[in-house]
């Protein structure tokens, strides 16, 4: 049966209104009848704080009886029902009075009368946004612990969270869901030992929110929190990632955040989950990669320096101080463009994979022991070659210092050539792993070859360089790509996992 909602409004006056009050979880109005100037009081809010105002009830025939104490019982276990399915119970409540009012002051009186009629029980269900189990499911597998923290009552919040995926539908209702209260209760050593096994945080404040996140930070634990209101303010400023989501947010939350989404969904923290594993997993590789390079420059540009008794021909980062070669600059542009921009654009740009996911970054230093082993690996060896090719090239290679030096530039370009496949996969053994799918990384690489063929043969006028025949081009090659088994072979060295250089 359909409600005429303008004719009610035609025929009825709200009095006095009586805002929905959160302690006492209820909240009413005095509505005026105008036809026959009756008053009738209306109250709805959490059923045991409705049916205690109750002292009659409408039954399926709309006939009002007392409310004993089985039928109270049985309400209030029907609403228990309720909350088990997930459903945020609401209860109503009516009164009527013939009372004439010429008064607004007795207005308030009428509403905090207790001899009210119980009208029903309504059932409210907001079901979960689509793809948030599958969301959390996918945080579960990344090593992201999810806690719910809610307003809602524990049996509410204990079924939202099951049908989230947050909670286990086997496990023990007193070890993972707490009441806000409860949790304020402990004392600092039980919060402590409990704090880790907590799921879900029901009937929960915003002081509760701050002491929870307070806590998981004693632990050790990195906190991201999600927040939309203004109450949240303080446990996000706490939380050592803060983030607002949806429209919703007011401005304070998102003042106090340092992500703001604006999609009101938690997939959306996916995302933002999948590509933060991505920017640091390009920042490690790109870092792998300078610091290779950097390292291996820093020593052939020292010990040439040293050794030599006139200035070197070649310095391939270090800008070239001597004005005998003038145009051996654009070597060292050149290299810095390999090592720099195009270095940048390959290994530093690319969609988030799967398994970024299951690589867990929490306290993690930006250069693990992994990284440190590879690093110093591969700068040995080049540094070893480059310093071979520059006091032993010329008896090597039967050359003259033009070729020697051309050569040796000729092998380091072509050395991060090599080596960049190695950065792409820091953590595989496989660098080849995937490449098919990286077009811009073929693109670059296929580039950094044509431009230093071009510079090689064809500018030697303008880059200092003199150009080689196939057999010293295979030789740079070949050396080159001994990065390739070389990274392949220090894979397999054990580390210690405790960080000896925590960057």
């Amino acid at each position: 049966m359909g409600m005429n909602t303008q004719e009610l409004k035609e025929t009825c006056s709200i009095v006095h209104d009586k805002a929905f009050d959160s302690v006492k979880t209820r909240g009413g109005f005095l509505m005026k009848k105008n036809d026959d100037n009756t008053i009738h009081v209306h109250w709805k809010g959490a059923p045991e704080a409705i049916l205690a105002m109750c002292s009659q009830y409408y039954d399926t025939t709309g006939i009002v009886k007392a409310i004993d104490y089985d039928t109270r019982e049985k309400l209030n276990h029907i609403a228990q029902a309720m909350a088990i399915d997930g459903l945020q119970c609401i209860a109503f409540a009516h009164k009527k009075s013939c009372i004439d009012l010429y008064e607004n002051r007795i207005s308030c009186q009428m509403l905090e009368d207790d001899c009210l009629t119980f009208i029903g029980l309504v059932g409210v269900k907001d079901p979960c946004q689509p793809g948030v189990g599958k969301a959390v499911e996918d945080c579960q597998s990344a090593g992201v612990n999810i806690k719910m923290i809610t307003t809602e009552e524990a049996l509410i919040a204990r079924a939202i969270a099951t049908e989230c995926g947050t909670l286990k539908p086997e496990r023990s209702m007193d070890s993972e869901v707490v009441e806000g209260a409860e949790f304020q209760n402990y004392t600092e050593e039980e919060r402590m030992a409990k704090v880790d096994k907590i799921c879900v945080m029901a009937s929960a404040s915003s002081s509760d929110m701050l002491l929870l996140v307070q806590c998981l930070r004693k632990k050790g634990h990195i906190v991201a929190l999600i927040g939309t209101d203004t109450v949240d303010a303080a446990a996000l400023r706490e939380a050592d990632v803060g983030i607002s989501v949806g429209l919703q947010a007011t401005d304070v939350a998102k003042e106090s955040s340092d992500i703001a989404i604006l999609d009101g969904d938690f997939v959306s923290v996916v995302k933002v989950l999948k590509w933060g594993r991505a920017a640091f997993n390009h920042i490690q590789i790109f870092a792998w990669f300078q610091l290779t390079v950097s390292i291996t420059s820093l020593v052939i540009d020292f010990v040439t320096a040293v050794s030599a008794s006139e200035p070197p021909t070649i310095k391939i980062v270090a800008s070239i101080s001597s004005g005998e070669i003038p145009f051996a600059a654009l070597q060292v542009l050149w290299v810095k463009l390999i090592i720099g921009t195009l270095a940048a654009l390959a290994l530093a740009i690319g969609k988030p994979s799967k398994e970024l996911m299951k690589c867990q970054v929490d306290g993690k230093p930006l250069i693990t022991n992994i990284m440190w082993r590879n690093i110093l690996a591969q700068a040995i060896y080049h540094i070893a070659i480059l310093l071979t090719i520059q006091f032993k090239g010329r008896a090597i290679f039967s050359v003259d210092d033009k070729v020697k030096d051309t050569q040796m530039f000729n092998t380091f370009v072509l050395c991060q050539v090599f080596n960049k496949f190695n950065a792409r996969e820091l953590k595989k053994k496989n660098i080849f792993r995937r490449i098919h799918r990286n077009k811009l990384f073929i693109s670059i690489i296929g580039v950094i070859i044509i431009l230093q063929v071009v510079i090689v043969e064809f500018l030697k006028r303008f880059a200092g360089t003199k150009r080689l025949n196939w057999g010293q081009w295979g030789a740079s090659i070949g050396i080159a790509a001994m990065s390739w088994p070389v990274a392949w072979y220090v894979n397999w060295i054990t580390i210690p996992n405790k960080s000896f250089c925590p960057i």
